[in-house]
């Protein structure tokens, strides 16, 4: 969760995937135009969705080719999505799954979430939705308009473990781990010297001391440099 959710839009050519990244972004990033295959090489974006991040990857269409550029761009899609988190497969609402999409699906690391994305609503005329099926999320929407991307962006903090209060996620930065880490260790040493007094309280002060890092009242300056070392400053 520090460094955000990979979430890789895939699909075959022209079915909308960079409008779709245009539209999460909110900007004008990839090239959209009617002719099929024009995104050769991935399009990289981090966006944030109610604070949590996630980095959106436009790729290639997949598909057959004989175009060497386009092979390449087509294989650097599929090492993208193995190095996803989540995907969102983009399908056209009019013609639906199709035969090479589900080729596409039965491809994918069974432990990777994926998002059946319809998209075009605006031409077929349908309404925004969103269903699970078999274990699929199915989301029908128009990039191209902006409808129905408020179920999407729900669909992907439910798949991020996000719920509204706030309350089951926590999103901790690499420091913090390491002080949890840091800390659980000196409780397991704690209780392997528990008959001996002084050794226990010291180490019960080493772990309280990791986890002040966390809460802030611990402010070495060595900690103070690795959190500003995170920031960019003077902009």
């Amino acid at each position: 969760m520090r460094s955000g959710l990979q979430v890789v839009l895939a699909g075959q050519p022209n079915v909308g995937k960079s409008s779709l990244l245009n539209r999460l972004a909110g900007e004008e990033l990839a090239i959209v135009t009617p002719i099929p295959g024009t995104t050769r090489d991935a399009v990289r974006q981090c966006i944030q969705i109610e604070g949590v991040p996630l980095n959106i990857i436009d790729t290639a269409g997949l598909r057959e080719t004989s175009d060497e550029v386009e092979a390449i761009g087509i294989s650097r899609a599929w090492q993208a999505i193995d190095r996803a988190d989540v995907l969102l497969l983009v399908v056209e609402s009019v013609s639906g799954v199709a035969a090479r999409d589900r080729e596409v699906i039965a491809r994918l690391p069974r432990r990777l979430p994926h998002v059946v994305v319809y998209n075009k609503i605006d031409i077929t005329g349908e309404a925004p939705r969103s269903t699970d099926a078999g274990g699929e999320t199915l989301v029908w929407l128009s990039a191209r308009t902006g409808s129905g991307m408020d179920l999407l962006r729900r669909a992907l903090l439910s798949i991020a473990g996000w719920h509204a209060a706030g309350e089951d996620l926590f999103l901790a930065r690499e420091r913090h781990l390491k002080a949890l880490e840091g800390a659980s260790a000196c409780m397991e040493r704690a209780a392997a010297v528990l008959r001996q007094p002084e050794l226990f309280a010291e180490e019960l002060r080493l772990a309280q001391q990791q986890l002040t890092t966390i809460t802030g009242e611990f402010s070495a300056d060595d900690l103070l440099g690795e959190i500003f070392s995170r920031f960019c400053i003077g902009k």
